[in-house]
C-alpha cells in the first residue's frame, strides 16, 4: 500500500514508454512528503477498447488507493503534481486523470512474505 493503477490506452505504444510512466507516477508518489517509496507499488492496465462520447481516443487515468488519513489538501496536491508531470510528459496524449480514493484500515488486509 499504497496502490497506483494506471489504465491507459492509445499512447503507450513502446515498451519504454509504459516503464517511463510508471516510473514518473512512483516518483511522484514518493515525492509528496506523505507516502513511503518502499510502500508504493504501480500496476499498468492497457484498455483494448475505449469509446469517449467527445470523440477522444487516448487516454492516461491513474486511480490512486491510500489508507484513510491524509488531508484533502495532501490528496489535492499529490493530484495535481502527478496531472502536471504526466501532461508535460505525454503532451500528445488526449486525456489525463487523477483519482485518489481512501481505503478504509478497518477493512483493507493484505499479506506480505
Amino acid at each position: 500500500m499504497p496502490h497506483f493503477v494506471i489504465e491507459h490506452a492509445g499512447c503507450l505504444s513502446a515498451t519504454a514508454e509504459a516503464q517511463t510512466v510508471m516510473e514518473l507516477v512512483l516518483e511522484c508518489g514518493a515525492s509528496c512528503g506523505f507516502i513511503n517509496r518502499e510502500d508504493i507499488k504501480v500496476r499498468l492496465t492497457p484498455s483494448e477498447h475505449i469509446l469517449f462520447g467527445d470523440g477522444r481516443s487516448s487516454f492516461i487515468h491513474v486511480t490512486v488507493s491510500l489508507l484513510a488519513g491524509r488531508t484533502d489538501k495532501q490528496k489535492e496536491s499529490l493530484a495535481i503534481s502527478m496531472r502536471a508531470s504526466l501532461v508535460d510528459r505525454f503532451s500528445a496524449v488526449q486525456s489525463i486523470s487523477i483519482d485518489i480514493r481512501d481505503m478504509n484500515p478497518l477493512s483493507y488486509k493484505k499479506r506480505l512474505c
